[in-house]
C-alpha cells in the first residue's frame, strides 16, 4: 500500500518578480515499510521538499500539487486537524540542524512533555517518554539533563526520539548525521535500520550517497528543484542515466581508491529565473543543443530519467 504519494508539487518563496519556486514540480512515491533517499547538493530544494511534506515551510507556500498519505490530500486539511490528527502522530520530522533545536532553558524531559501535552496525549506519558528514549540507545538519566549538559550524539538520538514520540507511521529525517563523528554516524545509521524494520517508512534527506545507499530502498536524485533521476537503489547506482547523477557517484572517494575525483564546472541556475530548457545545460559535458531550450522529461520502466541524451542514444 502506498504510504505518501507525492504529485506535481511545486513550493514557492517570496511573489512578484521577487518568486523561487524551491520544488518545481515534483512527483514521487513511498510503500509502506519503505525508505526513499532525497539526494542532491546544496539549495536544490531537498530540504524544502521535507519541509512541505509536514506543512511548515517558514516564507514559504505551496502553490499547486498534492501530497497525499495513505490516499487523503493532507493539503486540504485545516491547520487544526493537521496538528492535532496528522503532524506527529502520522507523521513526524528530524530537521536539519536538530542538535540546535533543542530549547536550551528547558530539560530534555520537559521538551518530550511539551509535545505529548500540545498533542493531547491520555497515555502514561513518563512510561512513553522513557519508551522513546530507551529505542534510540539513550539513558533515562538523559531526560533530567538541559541540551548543554549531553554531546552532540546523544542530542541527535534526543531529537530522533522525539520525532517517534507518538509512533508516526512516517518519518521525515533531514540531515541526520551531519556535524557527526563516524562513530555516531554509525549509531544513528543502525538506529534508522531498526526503525524501519519496525515497519516505519522513511524519508532520508542528505547530499552524502554513501548514507543513502546503506538505508534507502528508492533513490531521487533533485538538482535545481526538479527530480533529474529516480529508481531503485540498485538501479541507479549500479546504471546512473542522468550526467548529474553520474557526476556525483564520480566526486565520491571510494575506499580502495581508483578513479580520479571530478567536480563539475559552473555552479546550478537561479530558482528565480531558470532557464527554458535542461537546468543542468550549462554544466553537462553532454550537452545538445536541444536541451537549452527544452525540458526534458523521459520515462523508463521502474524509475525515470529527465535527460534528452538517454532518449536519444535508446
Amino acid at each position: 500500500m502506498v504510504t505518501l504519494f507525492v504529485r506535481d508539487l511545486r513550493v514557492q518563496y517570496g511573489s512578484g518578480d521577487n518568486a523561487v519556486n524551491a520544488v518545481d514540480g515534483v512527483s514521487f512515491s513511498l510503500e509502506d515499510n519503505e525508505s526513499i533517499g532525497i539526494v542532491g547538493e546544496s539549495a536544490c530544494g531537498k530540504s524544502t521538499l521535507g519541509l512541505a511534506i509536514v506543512r511548515s515551510i517558514p516564507g514559504g507556500r505551496v502553490i499547486s500539487g498534492d501530497i497525499l498519505l495513505d490516499s487523503k490530500s493532507i493539503l486540504n486539511v485545516s491547520e487544526e486537524e493537521f496538528t492535532g490528527n496528522i503532524r506527529w502522530k502520522k507523521i513526524a520530522m528530524v530537521f536539519q540542524g536538530a542538535m540546535n533545536s533543542l530549547d536550551p532553558v528547558f530539560t530534555i524531559k520537559q521538551q518530550f512533555e511539551e509535545i505529548l501535552q500540545v498533542h493531547g496525549y491520555s497515555g502514561d506519558r513518563i512510561k512513553t517518554i522513557n519508551d522513546a528514549v530507551d529505542a534510540v540507545g539513550l539513558p533515562v538519566s538523559v531526560l533530567d539533563k538541559f541540551p548543554h549538559e549531553i554531546s552532540g550524539g546523544m542530542k541527535q538520538r534526543a531529537v530522533i526520539a522525539m520525532a517517534l514520540l507518538l509512533r508516526p507511521k512516517l518519518v521525515i529525517a533531514d540531515e541526520p548525521t551531519t556535524a557527526l563523528d563516524v562513530l555516531v554516524q554509525a549509531q544513528i545509521i543502525s538506529l534508522l535500520k531498526k526503525m524501519k524494520k519496525e515497519g516505519m517508512s522513511l524519508v532520508l534527506i542528505s547530499h552524502d550517497l554513501g548514507i543513502v545507499s546503506e538505508i534507502s530502498d528508492k533513490v531521487a536524485i533533485m538538482y535545481a528543484g526538479k527530480i533529474v533521476e529516480f529508481g531503485t537503489m540498485q538501479e541507479v547506482y549500479s546504471n546512473p542515466k542522468h550526467p548529474y547523477t553520474q557526476a556525483l557517484l564520480k566526486s565520491t572517494p571510494k575506499i580502495k581508491g581508483g578513479l580520479d575525483l571530478i567536480s563539475l564546472k559552473g555552479n546550478p541556475p537561479s530558482l528565480a529565473s531558470p532557464p527554458a530548457g535542461c537546468r543542468f545545460y550549462d554544466r553537462c559535458p553532454e550537452a545538445k543543443e536541444r536541451c537549452e531550450t527544452e525540458p526534458p522529461v523521459t520515462k523508463t520502466k521502474t524509475g525515470y530519467v529527465s535527460c534528452w541524451l538517454y532518449e536519444e542514444s535508446k
